[in-house]
């Protein structure tokens, strides 16, 4: 049996995610008291094993603060059961979330007369830290559209293998900010920049004129054998531990060539071996 645990702040797309899991087959049920957390797998998921062999629940900051807080003691006892359980945090930006929750006009639940919104994230933040802690996967929202996120709860969640680890590759530019989820982060910026050539700037790394330009420098083909060498190496110990996924993050200046190029040539590397392999080119989107 597998169950998901499905957390994160307010507006940073739970309810997609849980939608999408329903999608793929799994039992979902979104904000359930962590206080009820044991009966449910005590008198309903291990009484009809069939129904609920894969089950998403989504715990939020609607529970009280207490129940969050003791949420180690509830991980405890789901292992003690011998279910299989994950944890899934998403998150978002502050200035992203503000953003959606003045488009929408949605109340979060911790706002009051006395608690405006942009302190009531910092306290939720601050209540589904103890959950946060046991996140195996962190989804980063900020830059993600509604079919973006589906497709990533899909690739990194609902239809992986789950025998073998996921490996995401993304690239990104600097200037737009390091992605929040990223396990890995590597630093393509002193690689030569194809956007000092006139006519290659307005390309991407995926054309093959800057695909040419970068493999005609050795320092390049070096910066990337360093990287396949460091994850070949090290990924598995990942898996060992446990690890269901990894996020690779390469970063350019502006997430459009170097970057873009190096992603493309890791995917090509790693897409024959048994692991599961995601791409996604943030600054492309």
């Amino acid at each position: 049996m597998k169950l998901l645990i499905v957390s994160g702040l307010s507006g940073s797309g739970k309810s997609i995610a849980l939608d999408t899991l329903e999608d793929c087959g799994y039992y979902c049920i979104d904000n359930l008291p962590v206080t009820l957390l044991e009966d449910f797998i005590n008198h309903v998921m291990l009484v009809d094993t069939k129904t609920y062999a894969k089950t998403a629940i989504g715990i939020d900051a609607r529970n009280q603060s207490e129940s969050l807080a003791n949420f180690s003691e509830s991980m405890r006892l789901i292992n003690d059961k011998g279910i299989s359980c994950e944890v899934v945090f998403m998150q978002a930006e502050e200035a992203t979330l503000l953003k959606r929750y003045s488009e929408t006009r949605r109340k979060h639940p911790l706002t009051d007369v006395n608690i405006p919104l942009k302190e009531a994230l910092k306290i939720e933040r601050e209540m589904l830290t103890p959950i946060a802690r046991h996140a195996s996967v962190i989804i980063d929202t900020s830059r993600t559209h509604y079919h973006q996120l589906r497709e990533l709860i899909k690739d990194q969640i609902g239809e992986r293998d789950a025998k073998h680890i996921s490996l995401q590759f993304q690239s990104f530019g600097f200037k737009h900010g390091v992605p929040l989820d990223a396990d890995f982060v590597f630093d393509a910026r002193g690689l030569p920049n194809p956007y000092w050539i006139p006519e290659l700037r307005g390309l991407t790394g995926k054309d093959q004129e800057v695909v040419g330009f970068l493999q005609g420098h050795p320092i390049v083909l070096e910066f990337f054998q360093d990287i396949t060498y460091f994850l070949e190496r090290w990924i598995p110990r990942f898996e060992a531990e446990g690890r269901t996924y990894l996020t690779i993050a390469i970063g350019c200046t502006g997430g459009q060539h170097r970057s873009v190029y190096l992603v493309d040539s890791l995917v090509k590397q790693f897409k024959n071996t048994y692991f599961n392999v995601i791409v996604r080119h943030r600054e492309l989107h």
